[in-house]
């Protein structure tokens, strides 16, 4: 498979890199806010234009110059110079990669020192198309301004406006056209079918930090500061073989703890992110132990229908003997009841102890949301059911199982055909998935029973 180009958006805070990367992937994905330094982390999704495919990536403002006795009250603040530096860092490492870039200018305020000094590193990077897009003229007067961005010395200067659409279908025009120049298009063969896993949890359990190790590189900001990424961010890597998409997602605090603005919005984007995967990473603090907000998530990920695997990370700083893990492991069992048969990892991102088994074990719940039964191999476990536990029965009114049926996957789901559905009481509904379960590998997977009223008869 042909890799498709990559289109980085680059630029100092608050200049609307994340309000046309919304613009370009034609939804909203990328937190935007008026407060600079929102977008910490890169951020890539697939856009298109004239047929072209490419990938686009956000990035966290490059903040370079700061003039001295200024007072930063951004929340790059929050934590250190060392914050900005990350950002700096993630930003160049995704021009590094990229095909095209898109220097985006505030065409209001005009050419900065900042400007100056990122146009100054842009072009060391021989070789690579560069656009100006000066973002926020809204009207003529101020697009008309924008030719002053010509003295950066870089490329074509674009007028857009972002958040209204103006000038983008140019500005897409000119990226197209730089991407045919530097690199033809190849065609796409059918891609199989990609196992899509979100890594969830509370703030600060190590999501980020997973995720780099699971990636072998550094893509995405770690730091003891809870709350660093904002964003859930998509990254596609290929592991033996099988495509893979890893997303690490906002840590999902109390309901009552959730800040309006930006936190809000990228606590939803992590339920989003939860909702279009496949498998769920439900990370878990073992200093901490278990909390009311780590069974409040694994409600979520069992209302979403998610396969799920729990990581209980930071185990190098628990003081453990030879029962502490079978102690902790049947802790988790009884408080995570509600969950499909989890299956449970005690890793270190920090050390990296067991990492490499996140992947295994994720791969093995996930094949068993594609696990098909055979009608005949079904019933046979619903006769021996039946004969071990009787069905429930209302007054002299007993529910009859005619016979049963796998109607679909991904999750799983089994269709009971009886004579009344009202008779059948949620007990015995868990007792047949047990059933199930003791014979078929749905591991971490949960399985899904529906009833249906039907004439006929099982042969007993």
């Amino acid at each position: 498979m042909a890799r498709k180009p990559v289109v980085a958006l680059v630029g100092r805070p608050n200049v609307g890199k994340s309000t046309l990367f919304n613009r370009l992937v034609g939804e909203r994905m990328a937190v935007t806010d008026a407060i600079p330094g929102t977008t910490r982390d890169r951020l890539q999704a697939q856009g298109d234009w004239r047929g072209v495919d490419f990938d686009v990536v956000d990035t966290g403002g490059i903040e370079i110059y700061q003039p001295k006795g200024s007072r930063d009250t951004s929340p790059l603040a929050e934590g250190s110079i060392d914050f900005v530096e990350q950002i700096k860092r993630q930003a160049f490492m995704a021009v590094s990669e990229a095909d095209v870039i898109v220097l985006l200018v505030d065409a209001v305020h005009g050419i900065t020192a900042a400007d100056q000094e990122i146009a100054e590193i842009l072009r060391r990077n021989e070789g690579k198309p560069i656009l100006v897009a000066a973002n926020k003229a809204d009207n003529p007067k101020v697009a008309e301004n924008a030719v002053e961005f010509y003295g950066l010395g870089l490329g074509p200067v674009f007028p857009v406006s972002a958040y209204h659409g103006i000038g983008v279908g140019d500005l897409l025009d000119a990226v197209v056209e730089a991407i045919q120049a530097s690199a033809p298009v190849e065609e796409e063969s059918d891609r199989e079918e990609m196992l899509k896993i979100a890594i969830v949890g509370r703030p600060n359990v190590g999501k980020s930090s997973l995720l780099n190790l699971l990636l072998g590189e550094e893509r995405v900001i770690v730091s003891p500061i809870a709350g660093t990424t904002r964003d859930a961010i998509d990254t596609e890597i290929t592991w033996h073989g099988m495509p893979v998409r890893l997303v690490d997602t906002a840590g999902i605090r109390k309901r009552g703890k959730i800040e309006p603005g930006v936190e809000k919005f990228s606590v939803l984007r992590a339920m989003r992110a939860l909702e279009r995967s496949d498998v769920a990473l439900l990370l878990l603090d073992a200093v901490d132990g278990i909390t009311e907000q780590d069974m409040h998530i694994a409600g979520y990920i069992t209302e979403a229908g998610k396969s799920v695997v729990i990581v209980v990370n930071k185990w190098d700083a628990v003081e453990k003997d030879s029962y502490t893990m079978n102690q902790y492991m049947e802790n988790i069992r009884q408080k995570f009841d509600f969950l499909p048969d989890p299956p449970i990892i005690f890793i270190s991102a920090l050390t990296g102890q067991r990492v490499h088994q996140v992947l295994e074990t994720a791969a093995r719940v996930w094949e068993g949301r594609f696990q098909r039964i055979a009608t005949a191999d079904l019933n046979r476990i619903l006769r021996a059911a039946i004969q071990k536990h009787p069905a429930p029965a209302k007054g002299t009114k007993r529910l009859k199982i005619f016979y049963a049926t796998q109607v679909a996957v991904n999750p799983p789901v089994f269709l009971f055909h009886v004579n009344d559905t009202r008779l059948v009481h949620f007990t015995y509904r868990r007792f047949l998935e047990n059933q199930l379960r003791a014979e078929f590998p749905f591991e971490g997977t949960p399985i899904r029973l529906s009833f249906r009223p039907r004439e006929g008869m099982l042969d007993e």
